[in-house]
This record gives C-alpha cells, structure tokens and sequence, in this order.
C-alpha cells in the first residue's frame, strides 16, 4: 500500500517520479521549484517507492475580511491505482493539514456531473452548498 504524506519543499525531485498519468501535463522543475518554494502551496502525495502514485494540491489564503481558508486545486490519482482509498487519505492529510495552519474552512469546486469527486468530498465530511456549481466546504474548526 503507498504510503501518503505530506511533500516537504525539499523533495522537488520526488515530483519528476510521478507515474505518468498522476497529473495532467509534464511536471516542469520550474514550477516545481516555485510551488514548493511557496509556503502557502501545499501538496498531499501518495508515495509507492519513490513514484508518486497520487496527490491532492492546495493553497491557503488570507485575506483582509475573513479567516484563513485551505482551497483545495486539485486531486488526482494514477489511473493503476484508484478505488483503493488514496484519494480520501490524502483528502484527510490535507485537511489535517489546513487544521494545523490555522485553516477554519477547507473547501473545493466540482462539476455537478463528477460523481466520483462528489462521492469522494462527502466521505471525509464535505457538505455542497451550492446548485449550479458544487462547493464543498470541510468545518475545520
């Protein structure tokens, strides 16, 4: 089983292991570099070996009117390895994650027709709020 944890800013080479159709395009260094340098970028990983297999990207923000808040960018899992529970265990380092820095609310948007991604943010407590475009939020505090 891989393992899933949080990627430290040090580990950039780990991002070129990622197994082909992890992300979406061609991971370039440059953008590594600048993601991971970035204190507010954050990215779960699901690790087997040294090939990332998994990952759920995210970005905390302040701002002048409202609390910190965790917007979750992006999730994505090897076509190899799906229906075995990485998506929800990186979903729940992340937001374990956000708790720790300071995060009151965590929350994602989603197509109405992406069943799996629906499925998936309400099994580690996401509630929709809206109609037309699914927002989910994750009370944190």
């Amino acid at each position: 089983m891989p393992t899933v944890r949080m990627l430290r800013a040090d580990e950039d080479a780990l991002l070129a292991c990622a197994v082909p159709d992890v992300f979406d395009h061609a991971v370039r260094p440059d953008l590594v570099r600048e993601f991971l340098s970035d204190p507010r970028h954050h990215i779960a990983v699901a690790l087997e070996g040294e090939a990332i297999v998994g990952f759920v990207s995210a970005v905390h923000y302040v701002h002048p009117d409202k609390p910190a808040e965790l917007w979750i960018n992006e999730v994505g899992v090897a076509s190899s390895h799906r229906k075995r529970g990485l998506a929800k265990e990186m979903m729940q380092t992340m937001l374990v994650h956000g708790r720790a820095l300071g995060c009151e609310v965590a929350w994602v948007l989603t197509d109405t027709e992406n069943a799996a991604a629906r499925t998936l943010y309400a099994s580690v407590g996401g509630e929709e709020l809206s109609q037309n475009t699914v927002h989910v939020e994750f009370k944190l505090m």
